[in-house]
């Protein structure tokens, strides 16, 4: 949604520049021998030669340039622009001398001939070098997203493993019941983690089978308060982007508390997602971890990846209780 949104802002963008472009010589053009008539229609120098210049940039920047530029053949690139600029000032001499001859006759002649071609033509070119550098850097945010999402999945799986190692060498009954849940954890990472983007409602359901098995392997030893207030499939988020912050509750609310308590609230109002995680923590056995460890520092990085201006994340350790306080704006 975001692609596209962003693809008619360009276009938009590029029709009103060069709708402004087309229409500034009917503003400070004045004298009618830089007009013709045809037909019924007033055409202005300017206005028609800028119609060969917009072609120009196009041509430029999306097919000379990409095509010739970065090959090992630069210099038909270098060949192919000067013919093009040529072409174009011959183009423009013989409309000039064709349909407005005393245009033709001032002294100006060359300077509004020849000059906008090459004005045009650098413009183009660093529209192009631009352009080519922002794709740079998306292919780049691209390739670091994918590492952190790489670095996610051992991590979790490594965590639930041990979890069903204990269960084994105590013969517990509730090891079948991990390992289904476990099959529908791995079916997640496996195929919806792979995609930009999924709805909060298949993240949540997520965060619930995670929740489950961790219940499964407590049972009453830890008391788990989830209030997620949300039924709704309109909005999206990147995925895999909470479940560290539960896996860091799990990790570290349950060491020789005697009382381990984990709370979760989840709910979306006014295009904000607003995630709030809670657990008790032994004072003084706080492990570093628990702000710089894999799971929270990979969350982070993330989150100032893909939502840097719409994210509001506050990690907070205050009278035994490890809070973490997150707010995404999801539009």
């Amino acid at each position: 949604m975001q692609v596209t949104t962003s693809k008619y802002v360009t276009i938009a963008l590029h029709v009103l520049v060069w709708g402004a472009v087309l229409v500034l010589p009917y503003t400070f053009s004045s004298p009618e021998n830089h007009y013709v008539h045809v037909g019924s229609f007033r055409c202005n120098f300017f206005t028609l030669t800028n119609i060969i210049h917009i072609g120009l940039f196009y041509f430029n920047a999306y097919y000379l340039y990409s095509k010739l530029f970065n090959s090992r053949f630069w210099w038909l690139y270098v060949v192919s622009v000067a013919l093009l600029i040529l072409v174009i000032y011959n183009l423009k001499v013989l409309i000039l001398n064709a349909s407005f001859p005393l245009l033709a006759a001032s002294q100006d002649f060359f300077g509004f001939t020849f000059f906008p071609i090459v004005v045009f033509f650098v413009i183009s070119t660093v529209y192009r070098l631009i352009l080519d550098k922002i794709n740079s850097e998306r292919e780049q945010l691209a390739m670091e997203l994918k590492f952190l999402r790489s670095q996610v999945n051992p991590h979790f799986l490594f965590n639930v493993l041990n979890n069903l190692v204990s269960m084994a060498r105590h013969r517990s009954e509730k090891l079948e019941p991990s390992l289904i849940k476990l099959s529908g954890l791995m079916r997640y990472m496996l195929f919806e983690s792979e995609v930009k983007k999924i709805p909060v409602q298949v993240e949540l359901e997520y965060l619930t089978n995670y929740i489950n098995l961790q219940e499964l392997r407590f049972d009453q030893d830890v008391v788990i308060q989830t209030n997620f207030n949300y039924d709704s499939t309109a909005y999206s988020i990147e995925p895999m982007l909470l479940i560290p912050f539960v896996e860091n509750a799990f990790k570290h609310g349950i060491t020789v508390l005697e009382k381990p308590v984990i709370k979760l609230d989840l709910f979306v109002k006014d295009d904000s997602l607003h995630f709030k995680v809670m657990n008790k923590f032994e004072k003084g056995n706080l492990s570093k971890d628990m702000n710089s460890g894999i799971g929270l520092s990979n969350v982070k990085s993330r989150l100032n990846l893909l939502y840097a201006k719409r994210h509001q994340l506050s990690i907070k350790k205050r009278e035994g209780i490890f809070e973490v306080d997150l707010r995404i704006k999801l539009r």
